[in-house]
């Protein structure tokens, strides 16, 4: 065998694996929006804001507590939110090409947005 005829197999492999896309670029996050949410109570002063994407997104009220939350995509122009925090309340809502509007437990409406 001759050393032109080893290295051709090679060449072979590496053409194949750059083609066939094993190297392929993916989405992390895929299309569910992500940033800095910021939210307020309607008819109230109080805030909700944090950073998140996905599946990891992490809120802070005013009065330090932690709301941890995911989303979820429901149709190709709304995705829907559910926060918790360590007492076991829940805010959940959709958002829609207009914001994110939010419902507690006790009824009171939060709206917001993401930058």
């Amino acid at each position: 065998m001759s050393a032109g005829s080893e290295i051709e197999p090679i060449v072979l492999i590496i053409e194949l694996v750059i083609h066939r896309g094993i190297f392929e670029k993916k989405r992390v996050h895929g299309k569910i929006p992500g940033g800095f949410f910021s939210f307020e109570e309607e008819g109230g002063k109080s805030r909700l804001y944090g950073f998140g994407h996905g599946d990891h997104i992490r809120l802070r009220d005013e009065f330090g507590n932690i709301w941890r939350g995911t989303a979820e995509k429901v149709s190709e122009e709304q995705v829907r939110y559910t926060f918790r925090d360590a007492n076991g309340r829940t805010i959940t809502g959709v958002s829609d090409s207009f914001g994110i509007v939010l419902r507690d437990g006790r009824g009171k409406s939060w709206r917001g947005f993401i930058e």
